[in-house]
C-alpha cells in the first residue's frame, strides 16, 4: 500500500479499496447531507453491502484500466476522496471528480489531491485531456477547477437529473501541454 502526503497538515492520499468499505460507509454517514448536495455517492452507499459493491466496482475499473478511486485521510480519518470516473487510454482523456465531508472543507485537500491525479494521468499515463464536470451551483467544486488552472469550456444545460431537479453542469478541462506549462515542465 502507498500513501502520498498532501502537505504538512497530516493529510494523505491513499487507494480506497473494497476492504475499507466499513470505514468508507462511516465517512459517508458523517458527511451524507453535505456530500449529497451535489454528488450521488450517499444515495448509492447506504449500507455496508452497497459501500463494498461501490468500492469493488472501482477495483474492477482499476483492473480494467478504466477508472480509479482514492481516499483523502486527515490525521488517520477518511474525510473525502477523488477519482477517475472515466479513464480512457485509447482516446487519452479522463474525468476527475471529488467529494469531501464538511469538517475537512476549506483546507485545499481536494485541490492538492486532484493535482496529484492530474500529474500522474498526464506524466505517467500519457493523458492529453483531463475533464472536470460540476453543477453550476457547486461553487466549491468550480473554485477547485479554477485553482487548478482549468479552462471553462461551457455549460451543459439540464444535463444532470438529481433529486428531482435537472442541473446545469459546467465543463472544465486541462490539456497536457497546459498542465506541463503550469508545473514548469
Amino acid at each position: 500500500m502507498f500513501a502520498i502526503p498532501l502537505g504538512e497538515d497530516g493529510a494523505e492520499l491513499r487507494p480506497l479499496e473494497p476492504w475499507r468499505a466499513e470505514e468508507f460507509l462511516a465517512h459517508m454517514d458523517r458527511g451524507r447531507e453535505y456530500i449529497g448536495e451535489f454528488v450521488g455517492l450517499p444515495t448509492v452507499n447506504t449500507d455496508l453491502e452497497s459501500a463494498r459493491a461501490f468500492l469493488k466496482s472501482y477495483a474492477d475499473k482499476q483492473a480494467a484500466d478504466t477508472g480509479r478511486i482514492y481516499g483523502i485521510w486527515l490525521d488517520g480519518t477518511l474525510v473525502g476522496g477523488v477519482l477517475f470516473r472515466i479513464f480512457d487510454t485509447a482516446l487519452e482523456y479522463c474525468e476527475v471528480g471529488c467529494w469531501l465531508e464538511p469538517a475537512a472543507a476549506g483546507r485545499g485537500l481536494v485541490t492538492r489531491a486532484i493535482s496529484e491525479l492530474i500529474d500522474w494521468a498526464v506524466e505517467e499515463r500519457g493523458m492529453h485531456r483531463v475533464e472536470w464536470i460540476a453543477a453550476t451551483g457547486n461553487t466549491a467544486s468550480i473554485k477547485v477547477a479554477q485553482r487548478l488552472g482549468m479552462t471553462k469550456e461551457g455549460v451543459l444545460r439540464g444535463a444532470y437529473p438529481y433529486r428531482g431537479v435537472r442541473h446545469d453542469m459546467e465543463m472544465w478541462s486541462m490539456l497536457a501541454p497546459e498542465w506541463r506549462k503550469l508545473r514548469g515542465r
